[in-house]
């Protein structure tokens, strides 16, 4: 069938010239196409050919089914529907949709076409509460990380719109008190994305007869005879053991990627290290999270030979005697563990130290709009990834959800 030609001010528009054959299954749109799409048994996808200014495609829903059956629109990766390079659809029965390409900031638009949003690429990072470091009538041990669950570099998460989704951020665990022989540190809280639950890190333990707790990462073991520190949950892998306390040493908390440090004569165990984690980030690695707290010394050769933090957030630990020095906190919103103590008879009046406080990172499609109740500290973040909304939770709870 021949164009008949219209002539414009700036652009010449063709009539549509209709493909006779019924489309039931996917194909390859041309331009200045017409085509009668049946979707009574599944939906199709139409693939959208290059754009060029002012040419058209039209769609005709033959059986008034699109609404059970959708037309997919896929620009293929070149084009943009509607402004956005996601996908768009038609659900509308007895549409007759004709698409027109304005230019390479709009792409192809039609009144009848909304974007298809994916609900199956949800990407997460839950990070729970960091243990706090113990505090020891000698070297108090370091705190374990909170556990750490994520999905990045996985199978995206499923959700569903207009549906309630529960986002808590566990806070760090308070350091051990001084308290007779001194008190081990206490367990971080848990983090929460719907079904996904991050275990807050194990405490670090406090005089000789306190192991490490269990948690996410497990707490180092107090000073003693190789007291032992406690457990990382290894099912689902959230976090390694915390190492043994040795004298008057304190062990170092478990990381995400590595069991804390055991404790020697000499110098009080390093916190186990995270793990870098590329959510938040266009390209590369990304910052730590869930790094173990170091454990405090009694008497070290110099500041440095208490336990040093592990890289993801924890906190290092405390060192007594003539070259006193205070232990520190996890880092909040990484999970991190708190430092222990070092002797608080000879070094000073230093508790153990609260772990780091967690956080909960969603990345998911532009296209979504996500709703924050009151109860949640959130920001989120549409620039730094193309197409991409990160919204990063960083202290409370509540419901969130999410619509096109």
């Amino acid at each position: 069938m021949a164009l008949t030609k219209v002539k414009s001010t700036n652009v010449t528009f063709a009539t549509i010239d209709w493909d006779a054959a019924i489309k039931t299954s996917n194909f390859t749109a041309e331009s200045s196409k017409g085509y009668f799409v049946n979707t009574t048994s599944a939906s199709v996808t139409i693939t959208l050919p290059v754009g060029v200014v002012g040419t058209q495609i039209t769609i005709q829903d033959y059986a008034g089914t699109f609404a059970t059956n959708k037309v997919l629109l896929d620009s293929n990766g070149s084009e943009k529907i509607q402004g956005s390079t996601l996908n768009g659809q038609i659900t509308t029965n007895n549409a007759t949709s004709t698409l027109i390409y304005q230019d390479a900031i709009r792409g192809w638009t039609s009144q009848d076409t909304s974007l298809s949003v994916p609900l199956d690429q949800f990407i997460y990072l839950v990070i729970a509460g960091g243990g706090g470091g113990g505090c020891a009538n000698g070297g108090g041990a370091g705190g374990g990380a909170g556990g750490y669950l994520t999905n990045v570099g996985g199978t995206g998460l499923s959700l569903l719109l207009s549906t309630p989704y529960e986002v808590t951020v566990g806070e760090g665990g308070a350091g051990g008190a001084i308290s007779g022989n001194g008190q081990p540190g206490v367990v971080g809280l848990n983090s929460k994305f719907n079904l996904i639950t991050s275990l807050g890190g194990g405490y670090g333990g406090g005089d000789s007869s306190q192991p490490g707790g269990d948690g996410g990462s497990g707490g180092g073991g107090a000073r003693g005879s190789s007291v032992a520190g406690g457990s990382g949950t290894s099912s689902p892998q959230q976090g390694y053991d915390g190492g043994t306390g040795f004298g008057n040493t304190g062990g170092g908390g478990g990381g995400a990627s590595i069991a804390g440090a055991n404790a020697t004569s000499s110098r009080g165990g390093n916190g186990g290290n995270g793990l870098q984690n590329a959510i938040t980030v266009a390209s590369g690695t990304g910052p730590y999270y869930a790094g173990g707290g170091g454990g405090g010394m009694e008497s070290p050769s110099s500041a440095s030979d208490a336990g040093q933090g592990g890289l993801g957030g924890g906190g290092t630990g405390g060192a007594a005697g003539g070259v006193s020095s205070a232990p520190t906190i996890g880092t909040p919103n990484t999970g991190g563990g708190g430092g222990g103590s070092g002797d608080y008879n000879t070094g000073g009046n230093y508790p153990g130290k609260k772990g780091g406080s967690g956080v909960v990172i969603l990345r998911y499609p532009s296209g979504l709009t996500i709703t924050v109740p009151a109860g949640l500290t959130a920001t989120t973040d549409d620039t730094t990834v193309a197409n991409i909304k990160i919204t990063t939770f960083t202290a409370g709870t509540g419901n969130i959800q999410f619509t096109s």
